[in-house]
């Protein structure tokens, strides 16, 4: 018969962290659900990013399909929420479902007769116009480049080093003159068909008047002020994407290696 020590069995700490005890657990198990869930959010925060961004990015979109479907309630909601981020003035947005996929402000006025911002930007289209997305055509080249950049950042493994300060600032400044030079065309003539930013008289000298007189006045399509909207709203989202990801993933890499 078997004799054992006095006081029974006891386990031997060596033996059994040998054999696969608590201290031979990864020490990520053995971190509490919650705070795994939060870290793995952290090692992949750009894929996360680029799944809630992207729906930020791609819901102004659907209002005027929704407009289209007659789902007005939902359509209104988004625009709604995303006037809060864009002035949304139709002239200066694309439209979807209708005759052209932009429209001057005097062919809007045939159909919704204001000049004030706020009353303009109500509209939303009919179904003669299409309907607006919810954004204006700088907010579309601005969001959706930095989604972009956040794409080819992940794809890239995060290895991208930050752009210089200097750049992003170099590569914002063009945003910021084309915006602030509207701005100001429209405090000083209104919103409507007026000002130096509307016929670009300054152009027309600086080019000898060599270009089609389309392309000068106006915000349509390839227009030249259109197309300072398209190009200033990428360059923008493209230099703020290049400075800001990789000082988040250095923050983040700093976070996951804190005990």
């Amino acid at each position: 018969m078997s004799s054992f020590p006095a006081g029974g069995i006891r386990a031997n700490p060596e033996a059994q962290a040998s054999s696969g005890g608590w201290q031979n657990i990864p020490s990520e198990a053995r971190r509490p659900v919650s705070e795994r869930i939060s870290r793995w959010l952290l090692r992949e925060w750009i894929w996360v990013f680029l799944m809630g961004y992207g729906v930020f990015v791609g819901l102004p979109w659907l209002a005027p399909a929704f407009m289209h479907l007659g789902w007005e309630t939902p359509a209104r909601w988004l625009y709604g929420f995303y006037s809060l981020f864009c002035h949304q003035l139709p002239q200066r947005s694309l439209f979807l479902f209708g005759l052209k996929p932009m429209y001057s402000l005097s062919e809007i006025r045939q159909v919704w007769p204001y000049e004030d911002p706020l009353l303009l930007r109500a509209f939303t289209g009919n179904p003669i116009f299409g309907y607006k997305v919810a954004w204006s055509d700088r907010m579309i080249s601005m969001y959706t480049s930095l989604w972009a950049m956040a794409f080819l950042y992940a794809l890239s493994g995060r290895r991208w080093r930050p752009l210089p300060v200097w750049v992003f600032f170099l590569m914002a400044l063009p945003m910021a003159l084309d915006g602030t030079t509207h701005f100001i065309n429209d405090l000083l003539y209104g919103i409507g068909e007026r000002g130096f930013r509307y016929d670009n008289a300054w152009l027309v000298l600086l080019t000898g008047g060599r270009l089609p007189t389309w392309f000068y006045v106006g915000d349509a399509l390839g227009s030249f002020n259109s197309w300072m909207r398209w190009i200033t709203g990428v360059l923008f989202g493209i230099g703020l994407g290049g400075l800001a990801l990789p000082y988040i993933e250095t923050a983040v890499r700093a976070a996951l290696e804190e005990p």
